[in-house]
């Protein structure tokens, strides 16, 4: 329960942190960002809290995705009450701003009706709004035998809203790392199994026969791009130990992740919001600080990867070495709790 509470939570802190309101979501440098934790007093000085400090979209997302898996529905249902609680989320978005593809997506989907949470095509719907919100999919489903569910839940509840390879596979690397991470695999096994279940991933959206010829022309970008980090960092095969590039400043790391991204703007499409947290965590180990310096606080998507990277380290390092400050007033801090509790007990 500990570890799933965790997840829960700091995904929310890393979220909160790396949104500050909208100040450091859409802050291009690291180095401008880490210039100002500096005159705060650093990580130990800040306590999380409105209206400094809010939660993002991200994190309302997140919730929804986790309670609706909480009712313990399952299939169709589980569909429908996900389709749901996406379009009930958009109530509460003042102040969090919410991406424009997501806006998009839950405006068309229709709860209720028969097959009302798949939407259409959609050749923008690249960002990383499905995978930020994909962690409890992860918990809820993380047993190997599980993973045909969790592909089908992560696809189709990331593509209702972004109905496109790029994004809708961010969630099911966001899911998948999850669920290893229960399992207590470690980080530098989780990309090359990402790449074993892509395609596992393709047989079911092509067995939906939904838009299977445009999903095909745009599915191969995601599993390249996979590939080239893996191959850049020896994890290709997932049983060698990393090989990192030091990073050791802000510069340094918004160059190297600006490499992965489309359009320059790190951790906003879905194959590298996972990406970018991946890399953080295979570099921090236990070390929170680290773990902040590279995936939270950069010039990119930096709540999104902050969420991302931050409940995936909470399930394998737990809160003991997070500041209190970052805890304590967490805006729905107590909703992630429970969510966290019942991922457990569902699962």
């Amino acid at each position: 329960v500990e570890a799933y509470e965790a997840a829960m939570v700091l995904s929310g802190v890393g979220d909160a942190l790396g949104y500050r309101g909208g100040r450091w979501e859409y802050c291009r440098s690291g180095e401008q960002i880490h210039a100002e934790l500096q005159d705060m007093g650093g990580l130990e000085a800040i306590v999380l809290e409105p209206p400094e400090w809010p939660v993002s979209d991200d994190t309302i997302l997140q919730l929804a995705t986790a309670e609706g898996l909480a009712t313990g529905l399952e299939g169709e249902e589980l569909l429908q009450e996900l389709a749901r609680r996406y379009v009930d989320a958009m109530g509460d978005m003042e102040g969090r701003k919410p991406g424009p593809t997501s806006i998009l997506g839950t405006s068309q989907l229709r709860p209720g009706v028969p097959g009302g949470y798949r939407i259409p095509f959609n050749p923008t719907g690249t960002g990383c709004g499905a995978a930020m919100r994909s962690l409890s999919i992860g918990l809820r489903y993380p047993r190997p035998q599980d993973l045909p569910t969790l592909l089908a839940v992560s696809i189709e509840s990331g593509r209702m809203t972004h109905h496109h390879p790029t994004g809708y596979l961010g969630a099911v690397a966001v899911a998948l790392f999850a669920a290893l991470g229960v399992r207590g695999e470690p980080p530098e096994r989780w990309g090359a199994e990402l790449l074993r279940v892509l395609p596992l991933a393709w047989d079911y959206v092509e067995s939906t026969g939904e838009a299977v010829e445009e999903n095909r022309a745009e599915w191969g970008f995601f599993g390249e791009v996979w590939g080239r980090y893996l191959t850049s960092r020896s994890l290709l095969s997932g049983s060698s130990p990393p090989l990192l590039p030091p990073l050791r400043d802000a510069r340094s790391r918004d160059a190297e992740y600006a490499r992965w991204a489309l359009g320059a703007w790190p951790g906003r499409s879905g194959h590298d919001a996972p990406l970018v947290a991946l890399d953080a965590l295979l570099a921090a180990g236990g070390a929170w600080a680290e773990l902040c310096a590279r995936a939270v606080l950069h010039g990119g998507d930096s709540d999104s990867t902050g969420a991302i990277a931050g409940g995936l380290w909470g399930l394998r390092w737990g809160m003991g070495a997070v500041p209190e400050g970052l805890r304590h007033s967490l805006e729905y801090g107590d909703r992630l709790r429970a969510a966290g509790a019942w991922s457990t007990v569902i699962g």
